[in-house]
């Protein structure tokens, strides 16, 4: 007795090529988007660099004062400020590396 998938596949109702592409012009205020996208960036961007500024400047504070849990905390910030610029300036990037391995699937 055969499966239902294997009878609707012989028989030709399941679509067995399907293309969608991201259209770029489908809806209105695309480009109104990609605006508030891009100022969203660069906010993101100049915090982390707020954030590095702020963090160093507790961690040579904890350093100089002998104060390990200071300093523990402005190396975690440090590291927290430089992640979270790595993933404002490769968003992008990682998006499309992902969409590109998903379209290969």
């Amino acid at each position: 007795m055969p499966t239902m998938l294997g009878s609707i596949v012989s028989a030709g109702l399941l679509p067995l090529d399907i293309n969608i592409n991201p259209n770029s012009d489908g809806l209105p205020g695309i480009g109104q988007l990609k605006s508030v996208v891009g100022a969203s960036m660069t906010i993101g961007l100049i915090l982390a660099v707020l954030a590095l500024i702020v963090s160093a400047i507790v961690w040579a504070m904890g350093a100089n004062s002998s104060n390990p849990h200071l300093a523990g905390r402005g190396k975690f910030g440090v590291l927290v400020a430089l992640g979270a610029a790595i993933i404002c300036g490769a968003s992008v990037t990682l998006v499309n590396f992902f969409w590109n391995v998903g379209q290969s699937v």
